[in-house]
C-alpha cells in the first residue's frame, strides 16, 4: 500500500486514535513556544485532520489566517468538515513535494507530524522557502523524540515503517541548503522541536 493510501484509510479513525487528552494538553504547550503574533498568516503543511489548526488560530487571532493542505483526499475532507465554518481558514489538496505554492505569502509554515513522510525533501523546503516572506520562520515539529518516531512507524503499517527524521546534522545541512538559517532543534523524548529562519 501507497503511503497515500495508508493515510486515506486511516483518515476516518485519526482523530479518535490520536487526539488524546495527552496530545491537546502538548498543543497547547508547544504552539505557544512558535511566537506566532496575531494577524500573521500561517500555512500548515500536511494538516491531517487539521488538529494543529484550532491552537494556531488562537495565537494569529481573527486578524491572521490559517492555509491547511495535505495530499491525502479522505484528511481534506475531514479537515473540511472540522474546520471550514472559521472564516480565517482554508483548507486545500495539495502535495508540497510536487505543487508550487504562492511566493512569499506565509509569515510562518508549520509541518506536524509531516516531514518523515517526505521523500523529496530538499524540492519540498525549497517551496516552503519561497513560499514565507524575508525572515518567516518553518516549524517542523513533532510529539515523539526522533528515536520514539522511528520505533512508532516501525511498529505502524508498512507504508511508513521506514519514515524517519534526518540526524541533526543531517538536518542543518538540509535546512541550510535551502535557503535556512538560525536552525534551533529540541529533541527528547516526548517532544522534536526544529525551528529555523528564512535567509
Amino acid at each position: 500500500m501507497s503511503r497515500k493510501a495508508y493515510f486515506n484509510e486511516v483518515a476516518k479513525a485519526w482523530d479518535e486514535r490520536f487526539c488524546t487528552p495527552d496530545l491537546v494538553s502538548f498543543l497547547e504547550k508547544l504552539v505557544p513556544m512558535f511566537f506566532l503574533k496575531p494577524g500573521q498568516n500561517v500555512l500548515d503543511i500536511g494538516t491531517g485532520t487539521g488538529v494543529l489548526i484550532p491552537y494556531l488560530i488562537q495565537a494569529v487571532g481573527q486578524s491572521g489566517s490559517v492555509t491547511a493542505i495535505d495530499y491525502s483526499e479522505k484528511m481534506v475532507q475531514i479537515c473540511r468538515g472540522k474546520h471550514s465554518h472559521l472564516k480565517n481558514v482554508v483548507v486545500k489538496l495539495q502535495d508540497i513535494e510536487e505543487d508550487d505554492l504562492p511566493p512569499e505569502s506565509f509569515d510562518a509554515v508549520t509541518c506536524f507530524g509531516l516531514f518523515p513522510h517526505l521523500d523529496k525533501r530538499e524540492r519540498a523546503l525549497r517551496t516552503m522557502n519561497r513560499a514565507l516572506r524575508p525572515g518567516g520562520i518553518l516549524i517542523i515539529a513533532h510529539a515523539l523524540s526522533s528515536e520514539e518516531i522511528k520505533e512508532h512507524h516501525n511498529s505502524s503499517s508498512p507504508s511508513v515503517a521506514n519514515d524517519i527524521l534526518p540526524e541533526e546534522a543531517d538536518m542543518i545541512k538540509l535546512l541550510r541548503r535551502t535557503g535556512f538559517t538560525k536552525i534551533r532543534i529540541k529533541n527528547e523524548p516526548g517532544c522534536y522541536l526544529c525551528m529555523s529562519t528564512k535567509g
